[in-house]
């Protein structure tokens, strides 16, 4: 579901959001109100009066909490829902700007790459059928020379000497020799055919260079340029007819595609609909005493202020404005707290959001309820090989009850500690399925409890296996 409909966004209130995520997500319902709120605050801003809408800024937000309560899969779920360009970065990967490492513009750059992708992607697919139609086209003219005549032997290797295609007359074009080839395509009879056709030569020389705006921008900037200074060659390969239509459908799509209108409509989108979640950010917070610059501290927090303000990125694409992309901040605050940040970048994350640690019964709900439960993904797999899996309601409790155990008498991982769990449970299982007898397999509480209990009881084992 996406609460976007081309450029006009479907205006769900908070509540409807809420029932979205509660669809994937269990608890947290603090979390999920203030998200909700942040998007439909988006929507409003498009209904004031145009004097005013650029004055309205994004509430950028701080989720605390332990790993694997979900800070990460809410802001993931709401940008698939409302088709938002979203980006994921760890803000202990960034350096201060002139040290070797990346920026935090890169982060920027990240997203507007991301959104001109989909939205090529997007495109080809909406001239998928016009680019088939023209390669098509293309293939005819390949497999029938001028002349009129096919190749001989339609269903051998063509010649590998290169051949003058040129174009047909309108007649040549309705031929029936022609369109009998064009059936016969169709039908898949000359798919083990053999063709040669000209590609594009994408081979470029490798040359690194060093620059303070980074070195994935650099390096992909002048690649470009090389690109238009250099001539674009081609080269003939060898293909038979179904892979050589793939190459030509993908040719075609490629020239059909309007390029400045993907970059201007990801460019707006990432501007006005943008959300950079910014995880980790608990490792940059806190004020070291020891000698030398704090290039990833400090540092990446003086850097942060400009772009989480609002401030001009440039990019490849052209210039991207900054002040109203979503800022989503997250981290444990384990050993430092959201108060050790710089007060600058504090009162730029005006809303913190406390996500609770999870127990027996949000885990016995992770395990059943999801539209993408776990129980559910293990049913699906073992389905594959004829095998029908059962958890006993006893077992699924037991589960649960055991990974709150664990997680507190070791790390809290939080949900994670699901899957180490359910892997050690179905190791037997999941490696027999292929050769096994029996395809209906019952997971009891009894069973739960002797593949487990060694394990669970032995604090130094399940630290390494749990």
């Amino acid at each position: 579901m996406k609460l976007f409909s081309g450029d006009t966004m479907i205006h769900l209130k908070p509540s409807e959001i809420v029932a979205e995520l509660d669809k994937y997500i269990i608890g947290q319902d603090k979390a999920k109100r203030s998200m909700a709120i942040a998007l439909r605050n988006r929507w409003r801003r498009q209904q004031v009066p145009d004097d005013l809408r650029d004055e309205i800024a994004p509430k950028n937000i701080i989720l605390i909490g332990p790993t694997g309560v979900g800070k990460t899969e809410i802001s993931r779920r709401l940008s698939r829902f409302t088709d938002s360009p979203f980006t994921k970065v760890e803000a202990s990967k960034f350096t201060e700007v002139g040290y070797v490492g990346r920026d935090v513009e890169s982060m920027v750059r990240d997203l507007v790459e991301v959104t001109v992708t989909n939205g090529k992607s997007d495109e080809s697919e909406r001239v998928q059928e016009k680019a088939r139609q023209n390669a098509e086209e293309r293939m005819l003219d390949l497999l029938l020379p001028r002349g009129g005549q096919p190749e001989a032997n339609p269903g051998t290797t063509a010649s590998s000497g290169p051949q003058e295609i040129t174009a047909l007359t309108v007649a040549d074009k309705v031929s029936p020799t022609r369109e009998k080839l064009r059936r016969m395509l169709r039908d898949g009879r000359l798919n083990d055919r053999y063709v040669d056709l000209d590609v594009a030569d994408r081979s470029m020389p490798m040359v690194e260079i060093f620059s303070n705006i980074g070195m994935e921008e650099m390096g992909i900037n002048f690649r470009d340029m090389l690109g238009g200074l250099l001539p674009k060659g081609t080269k003939r390969r060898k293909a038979k007819v179904a892979e050589a239509m793939k190459i030509l459908t993908q040719e075609e799509a490629q020239s059909l595609i309007d390029m400045e209108k993907v970059v201007r409509v990801a460019i707006e989108k990432v501007e006005q609909s943008g959300i950079i979640f910014l995880d980790e950010i608990d490792k940059i917070a806190g004020r070291t005493s020891g000698q030398g610059p704090d290039v990833s501290r400090e540092g990446v927090q003086r850097d942060l202020l400009p772009i989480v303000e609002g401030s001009t990125v440039t990019t490849k694409y052209g210039p991207v404005k900054t002040d109203h992309i979503l800022f989503i901040a997250s981290g444990a605050f384990h050993a430092t707290k959201p108060s050790d940040l710089i007060p600058e970048l504090q009162g730029r994350f005006p809303i913190r959001v406390e996500l609770d640690s999870l127990g027996h019964e949000e885990f016995y709900r992770i395990l059943t309820e999801p539209k993408n439960a776990l129980l559910l993904q293990y049913l699906e797999l073992l389905r594959t090989e004829g095998v029908e899996l059962v958890f006993d309601d006893d077992a699924v409790q037991e589960i649960a009850r055991i990974a709150e155990e664990v997680n507190d008498n070791t790390e809290n991982i939080g949900a994670r500690r699901l899957h180490t769990i359910l892997e050690y449970l179905l190791e037997d299982i999941l490696f027999d399925a292929p050769d096994q007898a029996e395809k209906r397999v019952v997971i009891t509480h009894a069973y739960v409890v002797k593949r487990l209990k060694g394990v669970k009881d032995d604090e130094d084992l399940s630290r390494y296996i749990l």
